[in-house]
Protein backbone atom coordinates (compact mmCIF):
# COMPACT_ATOMS: atom_id res chain seq x y z
CA UNK A 1 0.00 0.00 0.00
CA UNK A 2 1.20 3.38 -0.68
CA UNK A 3 2.88 5.83 2.45
CA UNK A 4 1.02 8.74 1.83
CA UNK A 5 3.52 11.55 2.37
CA UNK A 6 3.03 14.54 -0.50
CA UNK A 7 -0.92 15.28 -1.34
CA UNK A 8 -1.23 16.86 -4.85
CA UNK A 9 -4.72 19.26 -4.85
CA UNK A 10 -6.14 20.20 -8.33
CA UNK A 11 -8.29 22.99 -8.14
CA UNK A 12 -7.47 26.11 -6.12
CA UNK A 13 -11.40 27.23 -4.94
CA UNK A 14 -13.38 26.82 -1.95
CA UNK A 15 -13.41 23.10 -1.70
CA UNK A 16 -9.69 22.10 -2.76
CA UNK A 17 -8.51 25.64 -0.78
CA UNK A 18 -9.66 23.68 2.49
CA UNK A 19 -8.35 20.12 1.21
CA UNK A 20 -5.21 21.84 1.44
CA UNK A 21 -5.61 23.24 4.98
CA UNK A 22 -6.24 20.24 6.54
CA UNK A 23 -4.03 18.01 4.55
CA UNK A 24 -0.94 20.96 5.89
CA UNK A 25 -2.55 21.06 9.45
CA UNK A 26 -2.04 16.88 9.36
CA UNK A 27 1.44 16.93 8.69
CA UNK A 28 1.26 16.10 4.65
CA UNK A 29 3.05 18.13 2.11
CA UNK A 30 0.73 19.61 -0.26
CA UNK A 31 0.92 21.12 -4.01
CA UNK A 32 -1.74 23.18 -5.10
CA UNK A 33 -2.47 23.24 -8.57
CA UNK A 34 -5.33 25.40 -10.64
CA UNK A 35 -5.51 26.37 -14.48
CA UNK A 36 -5.38 30.10 -12.97
CA UNK A 37 -2.04 30.97 -11.18
CA UNK A 38 -3.87 33.82 -9.68
CA UNK A 39 -6.30 31.52 -8.06
CA UNK A 40 -3.37 29.30 -6.27
CA UNK A 41 -2.05 32.47 -4.79
CA UNK A 42 -5.62 33.61 -3.40
CA UNK A 43 -5.99 30.15 -2.50
CA UNK A 44 -3.14 30.38 -0.15
CA UNK A 45 -4.26 33.65 1.39
CA UNK A 46 -7.55 32.56 2.20
CA UNK A 47 -5.91 29.41 4.12
CA UNK A 48 -3.90 31.44 5.72
CA UNK A 49 -6.52 33.59 7.04
CA UNK A 50 -8.49 30.34 7.90
CA UNK A 51 -5.73 29.15 10.10
CA UNK A 52 -5.49 32.41 11.64
CA UNK A 53 -9.05 32.44 13.05
CA UNK A 54 -8.70 28.51 14.12
CA UNK A 55 -5.80 30.15 15.84
CA UNK A 56 -7.64 32.96 17.35
CA UNK A 57 -10.13 30.80 18.61
CA UNK A 58 -7.71 28.25 20.25
CA UNK A 59 -8.68 25.71 17.70
CA UNK A 60 -5.08 25.52 16.50
CA UNK A 61 -1.61 26.46 18.01
CA UNK A 62 0.52 29.19 16.40
CA UNK A 63 3.06 27.07 15.83
CA UNK A 64 0.86 24.51 14.14
CA UNK A 65 -0.25 27.27 11.83
CA UNK A 66 3.34 27.99 10.92
CA UNK A 67 4.15 25.04 10.24
CA UNK A 68 1.31 24.18 7.94
CA UNK A 69 1.53 26.78 5.88
CA UNK A 70 4.94 25.59 5.55
CA UNK A 71 3.78 23.07 4.03
CA UNK A 72 2.12 24.29 1.52
CA UNK A 73 2.87 25.13 -1.89
CA UNK A 74 1.97 26.55 -5.22
CA UNK A 75 2.49 24.24 -8.16
CA UNK A 76 1.40 26.02 -11.47
CA UNK A 77 3.05 23.32 -13.58
CA UNK A 78 0.52 19.63 -13.49
CA UNK A 79 3.15 17.55 -13.62
CA UNK A 80 4.74 18.18 -10.50
CA UNK A 81 0.80 17.19 -9.01
CA UNK A 82 1.91 13.88 -11.22
CA UNK A 83 4.74 13.38 -8.38
CA UNK A 84 2.94 13.17 -5.41
CA UNK A 85 1.77 10.31 -3.36
CA UNK A 86 -2.22 11.34 -3.67
CA UNK A 87 -3.74 13.59 -6.26
CA UNK A 88 -7.00 14.82 -5.43
CA UNK A 89 -9.39 16.06 -7.94
CA UNK A 90 -11.28 19.32 -6.77
CA UNK A 91 -12.05 21.10 -10.07
CA UNK A 92 -16.02 22.26 -11.09
CA UNK A 93 -18.90 19.53 -11.25
CA UNK A 94 -18.38 18.46 -14.67
CA UNK A 95 -17.75 15.17 -15.69
CA UNK A 96 -15.85 16.21 -18.85
CA UNK A 97 -13.44 19.02 -17.36
CA UNK A 98 -12.96 16.81 -14.38
CA UNK A 99 -11.74 13.72 -17.22
CA UNK A 100 -9.66 16.28 -18.78
CA UNK A 101 -7.98 16.87 -15.47
CA UNK A 102 -7.44 13.18 -15.42
CA UNK A 103 -5.95 12.36 -18.89
CA UNK A 104 -3.76 15.95 -18.51
CA UNK A 105 -2.19 14.19 -15.16
CA UNK A 106 -1.51 10.82 -16.63
CA UNK A 107 1.38 10.91 -18.30
CA UNK A 108 3.37 12.89 -15.17
CA UNK A 109 1.69 10.29 -12.60
CA UNK A 110 4.67 8.00 -10.58
CA UNK A 111 3.65 4.11 -10.77
CA UNK A 112 2.40 4.24 -7.58
CA UNK A 113 0.51 7.46 -7.79
CA UNK A 114 -2.81 7.27 -5.89
CA UNK A 115 -5.77 9.24 -8.01
CA UNK A 116 -9.09 10.78 -6.18
CA UNK A 117 -12.28 13.29 -7.05
CA UNK A 118 -13.82 15.30 -4.69
CA UNK A 119 -16.92 14.81 -7.23
CA UNK A 120 -20.01 15.66 -4.78
CA UNK A 121 -22.26 13.44 -7.41
CA UNK A 122 -20.41 12.09 -10.47
CA UNK A 123 -19.53 8.07 -11.53
CA UNK A 124 -16.40 7.19 -9.43
CA UNK A 125 -16.35 4.43 -12.22
CA UNK A 126 -17.21 6.68 -15.28
CA UNK A 127 -14.16 9.15 -14.17
CA UNK A 128 -11.92 6.14 -13.09
CA UNK A 129 -11.60 4.75 -16.87
CA UNK A 130 -10.60 8.03 -18.08
CA UNK A 131 -7.10 6.83 -16.11
CA UNK A 132 -4.61 4.43 -16.54
CA UNK A 133 -4.63 3.13 -13.00
CA UNK A 134 -9.20 2.61 -11.98
CA UNK A 135 -7.83 0.14 -9.49
CA UNK A 136 -6.01 3.19 -7.52
CA UNK A 137 -8.62 5.49 -8.11
CA UNK A 138 -11.31 6.18 -5.69
CA UNK A 139 -14.06 9.37 -4.56
CA UNK A 140 -13.06 10.97 -1.41
CA UNK A 141 -15.99 13.77 -1.01
CA UNK A 142 -15.17 16.43 1.43
CA UNK A 143 -18.15 18.53 2.97
CA UNK A 144 -18.06 22.14 2.70
CA UNK A 145 -16.25 23.75 4.72
CA UNK A 146 -13.61 21.35 4.79
CA UNK A 147 -11.96 22.84 8.28
CA UNK A 148 -15.28 22.48 9.87
CA UNK A 149 -17.37 19.44 8.90
CA UNK A 150 -16.46 16.46 10.23
CA UNK A 151 -17.26 13.74 7.47
CA UNK A 152 -15.80 12.53 4.18
CA UNK A 153 -17.50 10.13 1.93
CA UNK A 154 -15.62 7.10 0.33
CA UNK A 155 -16.76 6.00 -2.76
CA UNK A 156 -15.55 3.18 -4.38
CA UNK A 157 -15.69 2.39 -8.11
CA UNK A 158 -16.31 -0.74 -9.76
CA UNK A 159 -12.59 -1.07 -10.22
CA UNK A 160 -11.27 0.54 -6.93
CA UNK A 161 -8.50 -1.95 -5.23
CA UNK A 162 -9.23 -3.27 -2.12
CA UNK A 163 -5.56 -1.40 -0.69
CA UNK A 164 -6.78 1.56 -2.03
CA UNK A 165 -9.49 1.33 -0.45
CA UNK A 166 -7.92 0.80 2.78
CA UNK A 167 -5.21 3.56 2.17
CA UNK A 168 -8.09 6.42 1.42
CA UNK A 169 -9.83 5.79 4.71
CA UNK A 170 -6.89 5.58 6.62
CA UNK A 171 -5.82 9.16 5.14
CA UNK A 172 -9.41 10.75 5.99
CA UNK A 173 -9.23 9.50 9.39
CA UNK A 174 -5.67 10.65 9.55
CA UNK A 175 -7.56 14.32 9.41
CA UNK A 176 -9.55 14.16 11.63
CA UNK A 177 -12.54 12.93 9.48
CA UNK A 178 -15.40 10.60 10.16
CA UNK A 179 -15.81 8.21 7.29
CA UNK A 180 -19.00 6.69 5.72
CA UNK A 181 -19.19 4.36 2.84
CA UNK A 182 -21.30 5.16 -0.06
CA UNK A 183 -21.91 3.12 -3.14
CA UNK A 184 -21.37 4.47 -6.90
CA UNK A 185 -24.82 5.71 -7.30
CA UNK A 186 -25.41 9.44 -8.71
CA UNK A 187 -24.61 12.00 -5.99
CA UNK A 188 -23.86 9.19 -3.23
CA UNK A 189 -25.35 9.10 0.37
CA UNK A 190 -25.20 12.94 1.51
CA UNK A 191 -26.65 14.84 -2.05
CA UNK A 192 -29.16 12.16 -2.72
CA UNK A 193 -30.84 13.32 0.13
CA UNK A 194 -29.80 16.74 0.70
CA UNK A 195 -29.93 18.56 -2.85
CA UNK A 196 -33.33 17.20 -3.77
CA UNK A 197 -34.45 18.95 -0.28
CA UNK A 198 -33.26 22.05 -1.55
CA UNK A 199 -34.55 21.74 -4.99
CA UNK A 200 -38.24 21.14 -3.43
CA UNK A 201 -37.75 23.98 -1.56
CA UNK A 202 -37.34 25.56 -4.48
CA UNK A 203 -40.39 24.44 -5.86
CA UNK A 204 -41.58 25.29 -2.82
CA UNK A 205 -40.93 29.13 -3.36
CA UNK A 206 -41.70 29.14 -7.11
CA UNK A 207 -45.65 27.41 -6.38
CA UNK A 208 -46.10 30.56 -4.09
CA UNK A 209 -46.24 28.43 -0.77
CA UNK A 210 -43.83 30.44 1.07
CA UNK A 211 -41.89 33.39 0.56
CA UNK A 212 -37.80 32.52 0.55
CA UNK A 213 -38.07 34.38 4.35
CA UNK A 214 -40.47 31.92 5.19
CA UNK A 215 -39.59 29.03 3.78
CA UNK A 216 -35.82 29.05 5.60
CA UNK A 217 -37.39 30.14 8.61
CA UNK A 218 -39.74 27.33 8.62
CA UNK A 219 -37.00 24.80 8.71
CA UNK A 220 -34.41 26.31 10.60
CA UNK A 221 -37.27 26.53 13.10
CA UNK A 222 -39.41 23.39 12.25
CA UNK A 223 -36.71 21.14 11.73
CA UNK A 224 -34.17 22.23 13.68
CA UNK A 225 -31.53 22.97 10.54
CA UNK A 226 -28.62 25.24 11.05
CA UNK A 227 -29.04 27.02 7.46
CA UNK A 228 -32.61 26.92 5.73
CA UNK A 229 -32.55 25.31 2.63
CA UNK A 230 -32.65 28.58 0.04
CA UNK A 231 -30.24 29.93 1.95
CA UNK A 232 -27.98 26.66 1.87
CA UNK A 233 -28.33 26.32 -1.81
CA UNK A 234 -26.35 29.95 -1.87
CA UNK A 235 -23.88 28.25 0.27
CA UNK A 236 -23.26 25.98 -2.21
CA UNK A 237 -23.75 27.25 -5.43
CA UNK A 238 -27.20 26.99 -7.51
CA UNK A 239 -25.08 26.27 -10.16
CA UNK A 240 -23.50 22.97 -8.36
CA UNK A 241 -27.27 22.24 -7.12
CA UNK A 242 -28.70 22.28 -10.61
CA UNK A 243 -25.43 20.11 -11.84
CA UNK A 244 -26.53 17.49 -8.80
CA UNK A 245 -29.79 18.24 -9.89
CA UNK A 246 -29.24 17.10 -13.39
CA UNK A 247 -26.83 13.82 -12.27
CA UNK A 248 -29.89 12.59 -10.38
CA UNK A 249 -32.39 12.64 -12.95
CA UNK A 250 -30.15 12.10 -15.87
CA UNK A 251 -28.75 9.15 -13.98
CA UNK A 252 -32.01 7.57 -12.23
CA UNK A 253 -34.68 8.83 -14.71
CA UNK A 254 -37.42 9.88 -11.91
CA UNK A 255 -39.02 12.47 -12.39
CA UNK A 256 -38.74 13.59 -8.75
CA UNK A 257 -35.58 14.24 -9.56
CA UNK A 258 -36.47 17.01 -12.02
CA UNK A 259 -34.50 20.48 -11.27
CA UNK A 260 -36.84 23.20 -10.75
CA UNK A 261 -37.73 25.55 -13.42
CA UNK A 262 -36.79 28.58 -10.89
CA UNK A 263 -33.28 26.82 -9.95
CA UNK A 264 -32.82 26.70 -14.15
CA UNK A 265 -33.56 30.37 -14.18
CA UNK A 266 -31.57 31.60 -11.55
CA UNK A 267 -28.40 30.13 -12.66
CA UNK A 268 -29.04 30.97 -16.41
CA UNK A 269 -29.12 35.01 -14.52
CA UNK A 270 -25.98 34.16 -12.75
CA UNK A 271 -27.61 34.14 -9.78
CA UNK A 272 -25.41 31.79 -8.38
CA UNK A 273 -25.14 32.49 -4.64
CA UNK A 274 -22.91 33.42 -2.51
CA UNK A 275 -20.14 33.44 -4.65
CA UNK A 276 -21.61 35.53 -7.62
CA UNK A 277 -23.36 38.04 -4.71
CA UNK A 278 -26.42 37.29 -5.81
CA UNK A 279 -28.76 34.06 -5.72
CA UNK A 280 -32.33 33.61 -3.41
CA UNK A 281 -30.48 36.53 -1.49
CA UNK A 282 -28.67 39.43 -2.50
CA UNK A 283 -25.31 39.74 -0.65
CA UNK A 284 -23.81 42.95 -2.38
CA UNK A 285 -25.56 45.25 1.07
CA UNK A 286 -24.64 45.27 4.60
CA UNK A 287 -26.75 42.09 4.93
CA UNK A 288 -28.53 39.42 2.83
CA UNK A 289 -31.83 40.48 1.71
CA UNK A 290 -34.36 37.69 -0.12
CA UNK A 291 -34.25 37.98 -3.65
CA UNK A 292 -38.29 37.01 -3.58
Amino acid sequence: MTDIRTVGVIGAGQMGSGIAHVCALAGYDVLINDVAPERIEASLKLIGRNMTRQVSRGIVSEAAMEAAMGRLRAAPDLAAIGRTDLAIEAATENEEVKKQIFRALQPHLGADTLLASNTSSISITRLASATDRPERFIGLHFMNPVPLMKLVEIIRGIATGAGTYEVAVAFAKSLGKTTANAEDFPAFIVNRVLVPMINEAIYTLYEGVGTVDAIDTALKLGANHPMGPLELGDFIGLDTVLSIMNVLHDGLADSKYRPCPLLVKYVEAGWLGRKAGRGFYDYRGERPIPTR
